[in-house]
């Protein structure tokens, strides 16, 4: 796939993962894979390939969150297609059964019907369209019968619709497998990298980390309450709960493919902060920066989504103060962050 480089930011501005990445190599727990630090790179070289490994392994997250979403409906749509087609087969069964009642009578009568004996004694399938239009079919009969075409017809109609929904989850199936491979690669080679520094350097970025974050929630945290609570009515009440949710879950860990209430990826973190707010979400960054209108930044209000990179493969929650509420990415938690500190897109309100 392409890869989604962050353009370099300046150095007041830089975004650091690295460093908690770093002393949270359990968290990634990833075998070294074929990455290799030069010898002659510095921590900020490597510190900058690992930030490009985790970038790309966050847009594979989002792409395998999508797939992972239509799996779920496949499988919902293939439950509800069986159910009906076998409460078609129990219906035509009755038909049948009822039908043949009749012959049954016919019989001790005096004689079948020649239809219904033809009916019954070659391939029902090839002889329904037919039946309906031999004279000799009795008016109750010709009603079963065509009643019996049409059951078949149903029933032949959602069993070759549940085939094509197998095969597309199937397909979708196939595709989880690819992605998680690719996403486990890249955090691995990652990981491989950091393990190449010295303790002396690791310890370093940690330390730069900490720091950053910790500059990050003191801005934050001024004026907190105007921020979390809304007093000029530009943000949607869902807005302000689902910031209140999300303010909730600061230090959380990123983990991929989360969706809370204890670990997160980016769009994992907002759909939950909006579910706590009652209101639904879909799954990925993507689909979620089409539910509504778009904001530039200077219209932004506490609360709403924002959107980042040109595949807007990553979402974070307007926080007010110039400053935004996500989680980031491996190796880090549920932070504030500055709303301009990575490519920023645009912003959506919910509700």
């Amino acid at each position: 796939m392409a890869s989604h480089r962050r353009p370099k930011q300046p150095s007041r501005a830089r975004v650091t993962f690295f460093g908690a990445a770093a002393t949270a190599a359990a968290t990634v727990g990833m075998t070294a894979q074929s990455a290799s630090a030069a010898p002659d790179q510095t921590k900020e070289e490597v510190q900058e390939e690992v930030d490009r490994l985790y970038e790309e392994a966050e847009a594979i997250t989002e792409q395998y969150n999508g797939a992972s979403e239509r799996e779920e409906e496949l499988e919902a749509e293939i439950a509800e297609i069986q159910d009906s087609a076998a409460r078609g087969q129990e219906e035509l069964n009755e038909l049948r059964a009822n039908l043949g009642a009749v012959a049954t009578a016919q019989y001790r009568t005096g004689g079948i019907d020649p239809s219904v004996q033809l009916f019954l004694a070659s391939d029902p399938d090839a002889y329904l369209d037919q039946a309906s239009r031999l004279s000799q079919v009795s008016g109750r009969q010709a009603e079963t019968l065509r009643l019996i075409e049409n059951a078949q017809r149903d029933l032949d109609q959602q069993q070759e619709e549940a085939g094509q929904r197998l095969a597309e989850l199937e397909e979708v199936r196939s595709q989880l497998s690819e992605q998680k491979d690719d996403i486990q690669g890249r955090l691995g080679e990652a990981q491989a990298l950091l393990n190449q520094l010295t303790e002396e350097e690791r310890a370093a970025l940690a330390a730069e980390e900490a720091a950053r974050q910790a500059e990050a929630q003191e801005r934050a945290s001024r004026d907190s309450g105007d921020r979390v609570t809304i007093t000029d009515g530009a943000s949607s009440s869902y807005g302000s709960a689902a910031l209140s949710a999300a303010v909730s879950k600061l230090g959380s860990p990123y983990v991929w493919g989360a969706t809370g209430p204890s670990s997160f990826d980016c769009s994992g973190l907002t759909s939950w902060a909006y579910s706590q707010a009652g209101v639904s979400l879909p799954r990925t960054s993507q689909s979620q920066a089409t539910i509504g209108a778009r904001l530039s930044m200077s219209e932004l209000a506490p609360g709403d989504l924002v959107f980042y990179y040109d595949d807007l493969h990553h979402v974070g929650l307007y926080a007010g103060n110039g400053q935004i509420i996500h989680s980031p990415r491996p190796g880090s938690s549920v932070e504030y962050l500055g709303v301009d500190v990575m490519p920023f897109m645009f912003g959506v309100r919910v509700g």
